[in-house]
């Protein structure tokens, strides 16, 4: 198989890197300044074996990929970026082409459903930073990440195990699983506390607004009749293969504002906001949370500096 990253940021970019070191076939299309540093320096990826600088192909779209019939995209563009990625994509890859959604959030799918009939996800569970063009960080000291997949909404197939099996052949932990989304589903759990990362500046009442945030969300989510699998699966399936490598860590919600590129949080927390008014259930603590984060990326206030407690009075 041959891979197109679609979106070479902190995921991407780790992704896409470790397969271009494995000798398997990556094509990066990034933009603006990090597209021309990979491709007059290279991708410059932190790992813990040291600074690796990866001539992996790089290019600004859809149009500059030389498509074959075994390509595939790892989508790894935000979630506000999806729309367009996929208008690119649509214009210029083949009707057939298996388009796998490398992302958070679980809005991204029925959206690359709508134009690719192969459509995948996996769930990310991957530390990285990306602040400096041409520059990624692996956040992780022993594996890599950890990269299930599956067909969408459910199933697996042969694609799911051959792109399975190039994740590990990278370094990467990746099973197909056939209930994909209700991982994607504890992600967005977690990915709850991005936002909190992102708006609020570090404090005693900070997990107690992540605690509104997730009792909240696990309401809506039992009543829109989602399967989710239990916080226990998550951590079984994460012990001892993620581990911190002494780097400052921040979410990267946290690092789209800082480079003022956009935010996701209409996919994170918006998304439990949507279900919430879908189905009646209030939503205080994560409307909060999305609107002040919309709210710095408007004024390019400096991320997580609100005051922990003085937010939680508001609510």
């Amino acid at each position: 198989m041959r891979y197109v990253i679609f979106g070479a940021g902190a995921v991407g970019g780790v992704v896409g890197g470790l397969l271009h070191r494995a000798g398997i076939d990556v094509t990066l299309v990034a933009r603006g300044e990090h597209l021309r540093a990979i491709q007059d320096l290279g991708l410059s990826l932190d790992t813990p074996d040291g600074v690796l600088t990866l001539d992996v192909p790089a290019v600004e779209g859809a149009s500059e990929v030389a498509w074959t019939e075994d390509t595939v995209v790892l989508l790894s563009v935000k979630g506000q970026q999806t729309e367009a990625a996929l208008e690119d994509l649509a214009a210029y890859a083949p009707p057939g082409t298996p388009v796998v959604s490398l992302q958070n959030g679980v809005a991204n799918e029925p959206r690359i459903l709508r134009r690719f009939a192969r459509t995948y996800a996996i769930h990310v569970i991957l530390p990285a930073t990306f602040l400096t063009p041409g520059a990624v960080v692996q956040g992780s000291g022993n594996k890599p990440g950890i990269l299930d997949i599956g067909r969408y909404p459910t199933g697996v197939d042969e694609i799911t195990t051959a792109i399975a099996n190039d994740l590990v052949k990278a370094g990467f932990l990746s099973e197909p699983r056939a209930d994909i989304m209700a991982w994607k589903h504890r992600k967005l759990l977690n990915n709850l506390g991005n936002g909190v990362n992102a708006a609020i500046a570090p404090g005693p009442s900070g997990e107690e607004i992540y605690a509104r945030c997730l009792a909240e969300a696990e309401t809506a989510l039992a009543a829109a009749g989602i399967d989710v699998v239990t916080a226990d699966q998550d951590r079984a399936r994460r012990a001892g293969h993620i581990t911190g490598r002494g780097h400052a860590s921040n979410s990267s919600t946290w690092q789209s504002l800082t480079r003022g590129t956009g935010v996701e949080i209409d996919y994170l927390s918006g998304e439990i906001v949507l279900l919430g008014r879908l189905h009646g259930v209030p939503t205080p603590a994560n409307e909060a949370i999305q609107q002040a984060v919309h709210d710095i990326a408007r004024s390019g206030a400096e991320p997580g500096t609100l005051d922990s407690t003085a937010f939680l009075t508001g609510l």
